[in-house]
């Protein structure tokens, strides 16, 4: 999900329609569900990376069941978005389940989510994480786990180029100059998803982003955004970066790893793709550089959201308290690589894995998907708006993510 964003803010856009619609009329908002009694039977639905993830899930669950006496069942989605809309829909929602971090104003708008942050709140949470899943004020979930975007680079590449740890780009300009002296022949210096989820980070490094911090405001017009693109369409200008697409690749982490690339902006999940597909690739990672307002990466989570429909809220904010736990989630760090939700964790994940502590880093100043309802189609016009960075006007692009931001904001 998180290598093609493209792909998963249409599907998500689709979902988000359907779940708006049933979500008002659908559930009663006012009346909170009568609390079971007795041992509680939970059922978790998850979106899982692999057996690993799925294993290891299923064991702290486990875990916390024998502890409590309750029950707990972890169910593997098939189709995430489908399983919990029909859920949501039918009035027969799972207790807890992933939610996206873009999802988290439509399925609270639509009276989806139980909102208990303020049970959890004192679990020292990392601030981006936080406001990430604020909406209407309140915290709405438990943030899981995240991920963030730095600059993977090429070791055996940059040693060839004659570039050393000196040379690790610090702002802009550096950027530009390694990428121009790494790109030769069929390598091109930088490659790139060419998506908002990508190129993102140069508006933030610039100081913009797409909505104000409160999500009331569409900021998308702003110099700084213009700034932040017309960095990145001097880069592809250049020749010195290009679209992953253009030199016949889905991704960075697959330019990487055929040879075509000698950096990309990716996630810390590139370290599994490289490990299983291009195991004879050296990668070092180092945070983005900054840009005139200083350091800016995107941020990817899920929160563990409980259902409003449930019948087992208590439990089910017992059990995530367990699951986010500093000691449980660097548990599930080691089992399938997440970067733990905590200021704690974060520190324990950096110094338990030194090759990802720029990944780590990037969690005190990353920032995450725009939350606000409806707000995915919007996003996905202006990833097909990105496509032609390299010979359309940024203020023209911007100026149509604001239009499109604007109309969104008003039809709430």
């Amino acid at each position: 999900m998180r290598r093609n964003t493209t792909l998963a803010l249409v599907v998500a856009a689709t979902t988000s329609l359907a779940l708006t619609a049933c979500g008002g009329g659908g559930f009663d908002e006012g009346a909170k569900p009568q609390q079971s009694s007795g041992p509680a039977k939970l059922q978790i639905l998850i979106g899982t990376s692999g057996d690993a993830e799925t294993a290891a899930v299923k064991a702290a669950a486990d875990t916390w069941a024998k502890k409590t006496g309750n029950t707990a069942e972890v169910v593997v989605a098939s189709d995430l978005n489908q399983q919990l809309g029909q859920g949501f829909a039918g009035g027969t929602p799972p207790d807890i389940f992933y939610a996206d971090a873009g999802r988290i104003g439509d399925f609270a708008k639509a009276g989806n989510l139980y909102a208990y942050g303020d049970q959890v709140k004192d679990a020292g949470y990392l601030d981006s994480l936080v406001q990430t899943y604020t909406y209407d004020g309140k915290l709405q979930c438990a943030p899981k786990d995240f991920s963030t975007l730095a600059l993977v680079i090429n070791t055996e590449m940059w040693t060839k180029a004659g570039l050393t740890d000196a040379d690790i780009p610090k702002d802009w300009s550096g950027l530009e100059t390694v990428a121009k002296k790494l790109t030769s022949g069929k390598v091109t210096g930088l490659v790139v998803s060419g998506e908002w989820a990508r190129l993102g980070v140069f508006m933030r490094q610039a100081g913009g982003w797409v909505v104000s911090p409160d999500g009331k405001t569409v900021t998308a017009d702003s110099p700084e955004n213009v700034a932040g693109l017309t960095e990145a369409q001097k880069l592809l200008k250049a020749g010195s970066m290009k679209y992953a697409k253009q030199v016949d690749a889905g991704w960075g982490g697959e330019a990487l790893g055929k040879g075509k690339a000698a950096m990309t902006i990716e996630g810390n999940w590139i370290r599994g793709a490289l490990k299983n597909d291009f195991p004879d690739i050296k990668a070092k990672v180092v945070e983005l550089p900054a840009g005139p307002a200083g350091k800016g990466t995107l941020l990817f989570s899920n929160c563990w959201g409980i259902a409003a429909k449930s019948k087992n809220q208590a439990a089910a904010v017992d059990l995530v308290k367990s699951l986010t736990s500093v000691d449980q989630q660097m548990e599930f760090a080691k089992a399938f690589g997440v970067m733990p939700s905590t200021k704690e964790g974060s520190t324990q994940y950096a110094a338990a894995f030194p090759d990802d502590a720029a990944f780590s880093a990037g969690g005190a100043y990353g920032t995450g998907p725009v939350n606000v309802p409806g707000f995915d189609p919007v996003m996905a016009a202006f990833n097909t708006d990105l496509e032609q960075l390299a010979s359309k006007d940024p203020k023209t692009i911007l100026s149509s993510l604001q239009k499109n931001g604007d109309a969104a904001l008003k039809g709430q």
